[in-house]
């Protein structure tokens, strides 16, 4: 079971090691929300449901309303909580149609890297740099590494690289995904601002 350092909370990591359903919902959730706070946004999901592991069929299953009032909190899962309630139950849907309910069928049997980059990007919530990152994810700090994973996942799968949270194994590589993040968007909005100014 790989040992994860992404929410920096004990409980929260333990549970992104062993469930890759949790990992795959803090991913999804990974956006305008701090990171720590997305991946560790599973286990308050676990912990409302009273269940120590997600299972998708499950999610897939509940009450919309009520899904939305367990990612509502206090605290709340998300910056907006209904539609990543609804973003997440549509996640699970499509595990439920395509893979048994297991997220790890997502890439038990995938013969390349191309295909697994493929597999993710059919995902709701799951654009084409995010499906990178995943990818990158897998193959760093899950362990799954078909052929070509990281040419397939792009910078994001270089060795050694500190651009998103597959570079991520504690605290100070936290800081340093942190520093590079804001980097890039000081380079674009620089980019995007009329000259002279």
């Amino acid at each position: 079971m790989p040992t994860l350092r992404i929410a920096q909370d004990t409980a929260a990591d333990e549970l992104l090691g062993r469930d890759p359903l949790a990992l795959l919902i803090g991913m999804l959730l990974d956006q305008q929300f701090p990171m720590e706070r997305a991946f560790g946004s599973p286990r308050l999901l676990a912990d409302r449901l009273g269940v120590s592991e997600l299972s998708a069929a499950a999610l897939a299953a509940m009450d919309p309303e009520e899904l939305t009032r367990l990612f509502q909190g206090p605290p709340a899962l998300h910056r907006y909580p209904g539609s990543m309630a609804g973003r997440t139950q549509d996640l699970c849907r499509l595990l439920v149609e395509r893979y048994d309910g297991r997220a790890d069928n997502l890439w038990a049997d995938v013969p390349d890297g191309v295909t697994l980059l493929r597999r993710i990007g059919e995902l709701p919530g799951f654009g084409a740099q995010k499906s990178k990152i995943f990818l990158a994810l897998l193959g760093k700090r899950y362990g799954v590494t078909p052929p070509g994973w990281r040419e397939a996942a792009g910078d994001y799968g270089l060795e050694g690289s500190r651009r998103s949270v597959a570079d991520i194994t504690g605290p100070e590589t936290l800081v340093e995904v942190r520093a590079f993040k804001q980097e890039q968007k000081q380079a674009a909005k620089a980019a995007t601002e009329p000259a002279g100014k």
